[in-house]
């Protein structure tokens, strides 16, 4: 009696602490690349770094996202899933103190450092949490894309300070963020000691399974959608400082003002899985929240008043809030089980990410180009209506 409530405890226990896992890896998934967004300007001129040089900065994570996204669960299927966790985790410390050297080359190869690290937890979260908590996969979702949105945002917000009134500069303020890093390193070693799964049964399944999502419509819709609004969101932390400060706003205060966009979507970011959850078709949930797309971004195009710029910023923040955890809803959804949920992930986000990441750079260009943000915005509202569309399509009620 007495044994069997000291096991009951520590599973309970190995359970909070994989919660919490989950969480330290969710908050390490984006500040390396939103915190990078308000600080390009001072990497530009420190560096000499042209537009489309730096769009292409912002770019190189996600071209990595997509070599690597389809590779991840066949790294997991040989040393599960805590250990592929690991080394994404010691990959990322590493590539953000490279890239905190003021060199190009260490620019670039800590980004792809960088890319390595994210891409692995961008693949693995949905699938341990399909696997882990099946029956709670909506709330779990809740909570660490929640948890993401909050930290990218205080990214973003804290970059310009740290690097101007504190006088970090702009590798200082890259810096700080290998602490969040080093705490996930030591929980998921802890996890990976006492760690008892076994990886066989998902090597004699996945062979077969990731040939088959390749050929599955639907798998290719969730890809598309998550592709798109992942160009939405990438072209946005990299370049609305610099097209709100063309339209009189301080730089410190745009990245103040990206913050508040990635802060206003943290209801979505919550509320969009539980929903998702609830309902067999998400079509309407992906038609609501592109229509706040295309209306902020038009704002941004329509408007240089301080409201209009404030209520667009708004809409923007609840479409990207939004739209992210419902593509990382669709994988559990539209997955029958945890390995499943694995091949989807990987093969969604390898070619979702190659539509991503052409987002900054093509941006970047147009800008160039042109010398103007009409053009750049105008695709941005031609892409929301296509991330309308397939994510309408994801919705339907159907099986990979």
């Amino acid at each position: 009696m007495i044994l069997s409530k000291v096991k009951a405890h520590i599973h309970s226990s190995y359970i909070h602490l994989f919660i919490a896992g989950i969480v330290l890896v969710a908050f390490n998934l984006r500040p390396a690349i939103t915190s990078l967004g308000p600080l390009l300007g001072m990497i530009q001129d420190d560096v000499k770094l042209a537009h489309w040089s730096a769009g292409l900065l912002m770019s190189l994570p996600l071209i990595v996202f997509a070599i690597m996204s389809p590779l991840v669960p066949k790294i997991a299927a040989q040393l599960t899933n805590e250990k592929t966790l690991l080394i994404g985790l010691a990959a990322l410390l590493i590539g953000i103190t490279i890239r905190s050297i003021p060199m190009i080359f260490s620019l670039f190869t800590g980004t792809l450092l960088v890319g390595l690290g994210i891409a692995i937890g961008n693949v693995l979260l949905p699938a341990i949490v399909k696997d882990k908590f099946p029956k709670r996969f909506g709330l779990m979702t809740s909570v660490y894309s929640t948890s993401m949105g909050l930290i990218a945002s205080l990214a973003s917000g804290i970059s310009v300070p740290l690097a101007a009134n504190f006088n970090l500069g702009w590798q200082g303020a890259q810096i700080v963020w290998v602490l969040p890093v080093i705490i996930a390193l030591i929980v998921w070693a802890f996890l990976f000691k006492y760690n008892q799964s076994d990886p066989s049964i998902f090597r004699q399944r996945q062979g077969t399974q990731s040939k088959q999502m390749w050929r599955t419509p639907l798998a290719w819709q969730i890809a598309i959608f998550m592709g798109f609004q992942s160009f939405l969101f990438y072209v946005t932390i990299s370049w609305l400082p610099e097209i709100l400060h063309s339209h009189g706003v301080s730089l410190a205060t745009a990245g103040w003002l990206l913050s508040f966009t990635q802060l206003v979507g943290l209801p979505a970011s919550f509320f969009i899985p539980v929903l998702a959850g609830r309902f067999e078709s998400q079509v309407w949930i992906a038609f609501m929240l592109s229509i706040c797309s295309v209306l902020g971004y038009s704002g941004l195009l329509f408007g240089s008043a301080y409201p209009i710029l404030i209520v667009s910023i708004i809409l923007i923040g609840i479409a990207l809030g939004g739209s992210f955890p419902l593509a990382l809803s669709y994988i559990g959804l539209r997955a029958r089980n945890g390995q499943q949920a694995a091949e989807l992930s990987g093969m969604a986000q390898s070619t979702g990410y190659v539509l991503a990441a052409v987002g900054p750079l093509v941006i970047g260009y147009l800008y160039d180009v042109t010398h103007m943000w009409t053009a750049p915005i105008i695709m941005l509202m031609v892409v929301s209506i296509v991330v309308m569309i397939f994510g309408m399509l994801s919705g339907r009620n159907q099986y990979v």
